[in-house]
């Protein structure tokens, strides 16, 4: 009954789906063609025509005045060519933006890695794979957000600034803050301020943000770099293992991961062993003195695990170590390796260690890194394609 109600208001409207729809379209000039009265070109993929005997004057003004790479505001009506490619007829368009410098030829002016690293802007213009991998980017990172909410986890910021960098073994970045006259740190990882939460009663939480190291530069490290650490009250190292299956899932991983015990496979560089692992592999039960923050297996094994794939470690993660007079030891021990010269060793907190005090769940800690992550979904062969704008040298340093 409503259908037919509805059939009859159709009727009384002429012309209800015009084959020609009058419609604004924007975009960047990506190719011109002229054939004697007639041009056709695109604007990014959208093809448009214009004929001089509709246009007049305003076609020579197209002619002359535009060129490949302006963007332009065009009005028309869509036709399809005899090929069947949708097409705007030009009624009008205006200039929007000029773009005084050429654009790179489509196949060969654009392969300079250090062309594309440096100016972005114009690799994402020219190379359609670029867009592709930082789509992938925002799509890993959305995937990751919604498990995470879904088991009840919750989102948190925490300082960038800090006054005692922690929370990894690392060599940080120093700035000072006029305003109160402080020496301050650029954090190299948000545990510590994550686990102050977990004292605060949160029992899920989660942070994905940028993470500075003061290191050295290869296909695998830049100096910042986007990390996901969360935390979970009332887990272990071998629970979380569990977890962390669950989560890679998410992006065509395996359901079940190698394990394989650190003193079973580092013999001499713990590196060189890495880079023989190709599967996703678990290897578990690190040397203490590399683990500072993690609780123990027994005297000399930390309850502590990494995901490595392909030879590059993308996660890791350990069962949090709570007791603070443990703590307390371990920092004093790291601070001895730093005052002998080892710049990466961890600093006393003792801040953090009040806040153990006052009694932390037993609980389990993940970290990973986005752009690593990014970079084996990709198949990007080093962090700079994952990384919209590098680290790069600066030109006048170049070699």
């Amino acid at each position: 009954m409503i259908r037919e109600f509805r059939l009859k208001k159709l009727k009384k409207i002429q012309e209800p789906y015009p084959a020609k729809t009058t419609m604004p379209y924007y975009g960047r000039i990506r190719s011109i063609r002229q054939h004697g009265g007639s041009i056709f070109a695109h604007i990014d993929k959208q093809q448009i025509y214009l004929k001089k005997d509709i246009l007049g004057k305003k076609f020579e003004e197209f002619k002359n005045i535009f060129d490949i790479g302006d963007i332009i505001e065009v009005k028309g009506k869509t036709f399809k060519t005899r090929t069947g490619e949708n097409t705007i007829e030009v009624r009008g368009f205006n200039m929007l933006a000029k773009s005084i410098r050429p654009l790179p030829e489509k196949w060969y002016g654009l392969k300079d890695k250090e062309i594309r690293f440096r100016k972005r802007y114009l690799d994402l213009l020219m190379n359609e794979e670029a867009i592709k991998i930082f789509e992938k980017r925002s799509e890993i990172i959305r995937k990751i957000r919604a498990f995470l909410d879904k088991n009840n986890f919750i989102e948190v910021e925490t300082p960038i600034l800090q006054t005692i960098p922690g929370g990894t073994l690392a060599k940080p970045f120093k700035t000072h803050l006029n305003a109160l006259d402080l020496d301050l740190y650029l954090r190299i990882a948000p545990e510590l301020y994550l686990k102050r939460l977990l004292v605060g009663g949160f029992e899920r939480v989660y942070e994905i943000g940028r993470c500075f190291r003061n290191e050295g530069m290869d296909k695998n490290h830049n100096p910042d770099f986007t990390m996901l650490e969360f935390y979970v009250s009332y887990w272990d190292f071998e629970k979380l293992m569990d977890f962390t299956e669950k989560l890679m899932q998410e992006f065509g991983f395996p359901e079940k991961w190698t394990r394989a015990e650190y003193s079973k496979i580092v013999r001499n560089s713990e590196k060189e062993a890495f880079q023989k692992i190709k599967k996703p592999t678990f290897v578990w039960g690190h040397p203490l003195e590399i683990s500072p923050l993690a609780k123990k297996i027994d005297s000399k094994r930390a309850a502590r695990f990494q995901g490595i794939i392909n030879g590059i470690e993308i996660i890791n993660a350990y069962s949090e170590l709570n007791n603070p007079i443990e703590q307390k030891e371990r920092f004093k021990e790291q601070e001895t390796m730093r005052k002998k010269g080892d710049q990466e060793a961890h600093r006393m907190d003792k801040d953090f260690i009040e806040a153990l005090e006052y009694g932390m769940p037993p609980a389990a800690g993940f970290g990973m890194g986005i752009d690593r992550l990014t970079m084996l979904l990709t198949n990007a062969k080093t962090l700079r394609e994952v990384i919209l704008f590098p680290t790069m040298r600066p030109k006048k340093l170049t070699k």
